[in-house]
């Protein structure tokens, strides 16, 4: 029997339904998760008492419930992430000159929370509160490389759910893995006019106390600079942020 507590099974449960677009039936939920059957059904049930999922019972599948919307509404009231992360994009955009900003994973997309734009760079698409599709953004890519396999087979599971901006960017699943593969090995990622023509990004991801992506650092610079010195300011500060995150 796993040894793994009740209260981080139930958490990953959460998770993983608020990664979905859709509700999902137990035996997506036990089978991605790795859980028994009898575990899930018993978690779920607990879950929904307390709110935090709805049984469809017509459609026989499972959401999220209102409990957690809560949970949502008022860590938008606190901003903790942001609070933790302005001081330090605002570091890093004036280290580099370049434009950063950070991310966190919002379905198949990235919603952009913080950004601090360097003196004399126009605008950007990425300003707060703007979402674009992970798999075209730097800071998508690099969030997506640190979740496990099944979740992002989970969000895009075939051809239909990928969209494009400038005709760049993968368009099948085989296309996303060997992308992500290649992020891993260099550990960060990379995104080059996929976005806005003439600039490009560098990403890391920011990782909390179980090494999880909960956002993504990225600086966006005119791509004919080379890259080198953002990605080494790009991956320190994912680091000291990810440090802060996880209380260390």
């Amino acid at each position: 029997m796993s040894q793994t507590p009740s209260a981080t099974r139930a958490l990953r449960i959460l998770r993983f339904l608020a990664a979905q677009p859709h509700p999902v039936p137990l035996g997506v939920i036990t089978r991605e998760l790795d859980l028994p059957r009898s575990t899930g059904y018993h978690l779920l049930n607990a879950m929904i008492e307390e709110g935090f999922v709805v049984h469809l019972a017509d459609e026989g599948r499972y959401g999220l419930g209102v409990a957690a919307f809560e949970v949502g509404g008022g860590y938008a009231r606190q901003e903790p992430l942001q609070r933790i992360t302005r001081r330090h994009v605002a570091a890093l955009a004036d280290r580099t000159g370049a434009s950063a900003h950070l991310a966190v994973p919002h379905g198949r997309d990235v919603l952009y929370v913080v950004q601090e734009r360097a003196p004399g760079r126009p605008p950007l698409v990425t300003e707060v509160g703007v979402r674009l599709p992970a798999h075209l953004t730097a800071t998508g890519r690099a969030i997506l490389a640190a979740l496990p396999a099944n979740q992002v087979r989970a969000l895009y599971p075939d051809r239909s759910v990928f969209v494009e901006r400038r005709g760049s960017g993968p368009t099948s699943p085989s296309m996303l893995r060997d992308l992500l593969r290649e992020v891993r090995r260099r550990g960060y990622a990379v995104e080059d006019e996929d976005v806005t023509e003439g600039l490009a990004s560098v990403a890391a991801p920011v990782l909390d106390h179980n090494e999880h992506p909960v956002a993504g650092i990225a600086v966006t610079f005119d791509r004919d600079l080379a890259p080198a010195p953002f990605v080494e300011a790009v991956l320190e500060t994912a680091r000291t942020v990810s440090r802060r995150l996880a209380g260390r």
